[in-house]
């Protein structure tokens, strides 16, 4: 039997403290089985966050939005409206524990979801996250780092759907100086949010070979309501 995962989508921006105590908490559970892995859908107010390898000189704007420590892996990363967030929680000592091919089938299922929309995603050598190739050179679309406690994993990946790239201007995101962003938006494809819900969805059924579960309500209530910056 395919193991069941609940699937969690949030309509409002939740503010990232919040999202660190939900992750932190649902982490515990999951580990002492009390809870079932999840996967939850979000967006965040405009802010940026530091990964365990982000250097101080690559927060171009310190003041432009709030800045975070995240406590995952990776450099700087913009998060905001337009963009969505997907953290991931599974437990991956019964897959075997194998955190590299975990980051791969997380790179799988992004490129998966772009080509839902007939977007080739790429790999790049030595840099973290998908990207698009065009004729002025690699653009990144997503961005992924995760953090592993007991093998139970959270954080995860972001998705460009269309958020305001000027954003990104305030850091070096994941410390490529010499890469552009894009989105889908930026690529010519306006899609709802809740279209690309759906492809992700289904992408992550089809990479990860199990079946999601929802509550009573397929978009669940935010866990905070907050203000943008």
């Amino acid at each position: 039997m395919r193991p069941r995962i609940e699937w969690r989508i949030s309509d409002a921006p939740v503010a990232y403290p919040e999202a660190l105590a939900v992750m932190e908490a649902r982490v515990e559970a999951i580990r002492e089985g009390r809870a079932p892995e999840l996967v939850w859908l979000l967006e965040h107010p405009p802010l940026y966050t530091a990964g365990t390898s982000a250097k101080p000189e690559d927060l171009v704007a310190p003041d432009r939005f709030p800045v975070y420590r995240a406590g995952r892996g990776g450099q700087f990363t913009y998060h905001g409206p337009g963009q969505r967030v997907a953290y991931v929680m599974l437990d991956l000592k019964p897959r075997g524990g194998d955190v590299r091919q975990f980051v791969c089938d997380l790179e799988g299922w992004l490129i998966d979801t772009l080509q839902s929309f007939n977007l080739k995603g790429e790999r790049r050598t030595g840099r973290v996250g998908i990207w698009i190739a065009g004729p002025d050179g690699d653009k990144k679309i997503a961005a992924l780092g995760i953090r592993v406690r007991r093998w139970v994993s959270f954080h995860g990946v972001a998705l460009n759907v269309d958020p305001d790239l000027e954003h990104f201007s305030g850091i070096v995101p994941c410390g490529v100086r010499d890469a552009g962003v894009t989105s889908l938006l930026d690529q010519g494809i306006a899609v709802p949010m809740a279209e690309v819900d759906v492809a992700l969805r289904v992408a992550f059924e089809q990479r990860f070979g199990v079946e999601t579960q929802t509550g009573a309500a397929e978009r669940a209530a935010p866990v905070a309501r907050s203000r943008t910056g």
